[in-house]
């Protein structure tokens, strides 16, 4: 019995160990991939716990973030790993970030480097691993490349932040003198603009006291050649009644009816007088020297009128 208990208690001793040795875990934003007996294997196991032959089997835990999300085929992990190693971003990016950056600051200046086109060593850095990338690795692509400052002599570093300081007073000068030549132009232009809108008020108010005078005088030259129109018939109305009076007077007076109104003029101021008193005016126009006789035509002398 006490045998028997010694041999289940090594069968769950070693089961235990064998257990152990085999599961292992891998970590979010990894992959783990196999070797057994030097040769890549080709499985690729996901975040978590997975299981293996211990002794026989070894696996590496593979760094795979933010790639995951575009690298959709996990056998391209498989590839680069046979083609570069679990260390493939080694190999490929961090030991030619060196050479990159050598190459960079073999053909500028220390002043260019650490100031005028520190900037653009970013984006050139991550252009140039990318290519080599695209060649060499298809389906790694570089996110960002962020490079610090190189380690100069403090004397220089120094005069390059004074250099800096200055240059950053000069563009903030330049800006202000940008902001003041801006807001001069805006005045100048609202001067334009307010000088334009009083022009055409000023346009309009003239063109309305021309058009009011323009009325006016149309209204005066209306009544004047109405007033003239009324006139003109007026007179074309007296003319016409004069010459039709004219006319009639023509047809009237003929000689025989000049004649009738003679004598009817004669016979209404016939008078006759008698006695001594004879108006000498009818004595003096060649009368008879009777004073006793005449027949005259007066309207003064009413005494002896019969």
């Amino acid at each position: 019995m006490l045998d028997q208990s010694i041999i289940g208690l090594g069968i769950i001793i070693t089961l235990a160990a064998v257990f152990n040795f085999s599961i292992h875990k891998i970590d979010e934003g990894h992959v783990g991939v196999y070797f057994r007996g030097g040769a890549l294997l080709p499985q690729v196991s996901q975040p978590g716990f997975h299981m293996m032959i211990p002794l026989l089997t070894t696996f590496r835990s593979v760094q795979v973030t933010l790639q995951t999300d575009e690298v959709k085929n996990v056998p391209c992990v498989h590839n680069m790993v046979r083609n570069f190693t679990a260390d493939y971003d080694k190999t490929l990016i961090f030991n030619k970030v060196h050479h990159e950056l050598n190459q960079f600051c073999s053909i500028h200046t220390l002043h260019e480097v650490y100031i005028d086109l520190f900037d653009q060593i970013d984006e050139n850095l991550k252009n140039a691993l990318q290519k080599d990338l695209n060649e060499l690795a298809p389906g790694l692509s570089i996110q960002a490349v962020r490079v610090t400052k190189p380690k100069i002599p403090e004397t220089i570093r120094k005069n390059y932040e004074l250099m800096e300081g200055e240059k950053t007073k000069l563009l903030i000068s330049i800006q202000h003198q940008k902001v003041v030549e801006k807001d001069a132009e805006t005045d100048r232009k609202k001067a334009l603009i307010e000088a334009e809108k009083e022009s055409q008020v000023a346009a309009i108010q003239y063109n309305q006291k021309i058009m009011e005078k323009e009325s006016l005088q149309r209204m005066a030259s209306i009544e004047d050649a109405m007033h003239l129109a009324r006139e003109e018939s007026r007179s074309d109305a007296d003319f016409y009644q004069m010459k039709k009076q004219a006319e009639a007077n023509k047809l009237l007076l003929t000689k025989e009816f000049l004649e009738l109104k003679k004598y009817e003029s004669l016979a209404k101021n016939a008078k006759i007088y008698y006695g001594q008193d004879i108006p000498k005016m009818f004595a003096m126009g060649g009368c008879s020297n009777d004073p006793n006789l005449g027949v005259h035509s007066s309207a003064d002398d009413k005494s002896n009128e019969v």
